[in-house]
C-alpha cells in the first residue's frame, strides 16, 4: 500500500491504519470516531488528505480541456476562487466528482480529485488533451494536502501560518508565502462546515505544519470521522452516490442533489462531453423536485436524505420501500452523534440519530414515509431535506427539515 508523507505522525499517534484506495490511511485515533466528529463539530479537527489526486493544468488550452472535460463552467473561473465539478462520460455518469481551483493571474489550474479515482482521471483527461497547447502533470505525490475544518479552524492556521489573506467566501483561495515558498490555501473541505481550509503545500513541510497544527488546538481526525460529517452534510462519496448504484446501473449524474451547482448550460461554455445528457436529467430533476411529470427512463432515482424513525442503522445496500413495495436503496448510512445546542452553542452533552442517504424512484416527494429492511426488519424512516444547518452562524447545527 502506499502511504503519505505523514503516516509516521499518524503512527506515532496511535491510529489504526486501513487500506483506503491502495493508501495505508488512519481511520481513527485512539479517542475514538465519536469524539473525533463531535470535536470537529465544536471546535476544529485536522485531515491528512494527502492521498487524494492533484493534477495541475496549464498552457494557452487549458481552458478548453478543462471546459470539455468538466461539467462546470472553468472559464467563469477569476483568480482566488474554486468550484465543485464532474468529470462526465457521454452518457452524462459521473466518472469522478473533483475540485478546480485558480490561485493565479494565467492559464493554471489545479484540478483535485478522488484517490480511488486518480490513475484513471489523468488517463482520461490525457486522452481529451490530444491536439490541445496544454500540460498535464501529476502534483500528487510532491504536495501533502491537509485539511482543517471547524469553528476554531482559522484561529488554529492564523497560529501556523500567520496572518491568513481574506477568504470570507467558500471556494476562495489563495498563494501563501510559508517558509520561504507558497502554500495553496482555500476555504474548501468535506465536512460540511461553515468553516474550513484546506492547505497544500511541499512535503518537506508537511510533518511539521501537522504538528504546529495540533499545537495550536486542532485534533487529528481519520477516515471514519470525515465519512461520518460528510454524510451528515449530506455531501456524497464517489462509490455511493455517484458512480453504479447498488443495482449495479450507472446512475446519472443528476440523481445527486449537488449536480444542481456543478452543472453548468452556459452559452459561454458551449458543448462539452455528455451536455445533452446532462441537460435532459436537469429538466427532469426540476420536473421531480417540483412534483411535476417527466420521462423515468432519464432520471429512474434521485439520492434523498432519510432520517430513521425507528430504532437500528440502515447501512450502504439496505431496501428501502414506500406503501409496501421497493422504492430504492441506502448508499450511505450510519449513527451519527452531535451536540445539544443551548442558546445555538453546542452544550456538552451529545447524542446520536441514524443517518442515511438513499437512492430513490425519482418522484418520491420530500416527506413520505418509507421503511428500510435491516436484517429482516423494517425500520420506519422520512425522506427529509437536510441533516442540518450549515448556512447561518458559526456553527454547523442538527436540523431535520
Amino acid at each position: 500500500m502506499k502511504r503519505t508523507v505523514l503516516y509516521d505522525r499518524h503512527v506515532a499517534a496511535g491510529a489504526r491504519l486501513v487500506d483506503f484506495s491502495g493508501w495505508e490511511m488512519p481511520v481513527q485515533y485512539p479517542n475514538g470516531i465519536l469524539h473525533e466528529h463531535l470535536t470537529t463539530r465544536k471546535h476544529a479537527g485536522v485531515f491528512d488528505v494527502s492521498h487524494m489526486g492533484r493534477f495541475f493544468v496549464t498552457g494557452p488550452d487549458a481552458i478548453s480541456l478543462l471546459q470539455n472535460a468538466l461539467t462546470n463552467d472553468a472559464e467563469s473561473l477569476v483568480p482566488g476562487r474554486a468550484q465543485y465539478t464532474i468529470l462526465s462520460d457521454e452518457n452524462g455518469h459521473a466518472i469522478d466528482d473533483a475540485y478546480l481551483y485558480k490561485f493565479r493571474e494565467g492559464d493554471s489550474f489545479l484540478l483535485v480529485v478522488n484517490a480511488s479515482n486518480r490513475e484513471r482521471d489523468y488517463d482520461h483527461l490525457k486522452g481529451l488533451a490530444g491536439g490541445l497547447d496544454v500540460e498535464l502533470s501529476d502534483a500528487s505525490e510532491r504536495l501533502a494536502m491537509i485539511s482543517v475544518q471547524g469553528p476554531d479552524s482559522t484561529a488554529c492556521l492564523a497560529q501556523v501560518l500567520g496572518e491568513l489573506p481574506a477568504l470570507p467566501n467558500r471556494n476562495d483561495c489563495a498563494t501563501v508565502p510559508y517558509h520561504g515558498t507558497d502554500a495553496l490555501l482555500a476555504r474548501t473541505g468535506y465536512a460540511g462546515e461553515p468553516c474550513g481550509f484546506e492547505l497544500m503545500l511541499d512535503n518537506e513541510l508537511a510533518a511539521e505544519t501537522w504538528d504546529a497544527i495540533l499545537a495550536a488546538g486542532a485534533n487529528p481526525i481519520g477516515l471514519g470521522a470525515r465519512d461520518t460529517l460528510r454524510l451528515e452534510a449530506c455531501l456524497p462519496l464517489y462509490g455511493h452516490e455517484f458512480g453504479d448504484g447498488p443495482d449495479g446501473a450507472p446512475m446519472p449524474i443528476f440523481a445527486c442533489p449537488l449536480a444542481r451547482f456543478a452543472v453548468s448550460f452556459s452559452s459561454v461554455k458551449g458543448d462539452f462531453l455528455g451536455r445533452d445528457a446532462l441537460w435532459r436529467q436537469a429538466q427532469a430533476a426540476q420536473a421531480a423536485r417540483e412534483g411535476n411529470p417527466f420521462d423515468q427512463a432519464i432520471l429512474p432515482r434521485r439520492i434523498r436524505p432519510l432520517a430513521l424513525l425507528g430504532k437500528g442503522i440502515a447501512r450502504a445496500g439496505a431496501e428501502v420501500l414506500s406503501a409496501d413495495s421497493a422504492c430504492g436503496w441506502v448508499t450511505s448510512g450510519t449513527m451519527i452523534p452531535y451536540w445539544e445546542f443551548v442558546d445555538r452553542v453546542p452544550g456538552e452533552s451529545s447524542s446520536r440519530r441514524a443517518l442515511a442517504l438513499a437512492l430513490l424512484d425519482a418522484h418520491i416527494p420530500t416527506g413520505t414515509e418509507v421503511v428500510a429492511k435491516v436484517r429482516g426488519r423494517e425500520i420506519p424512516a422520512k425522506v427529509v431535506r437536510r441533516f442540518v444547518n450549515n448556512r447561518t452562524g458559526r456553527y454547523c447545527t442538527p436540523e431535520i427539515c
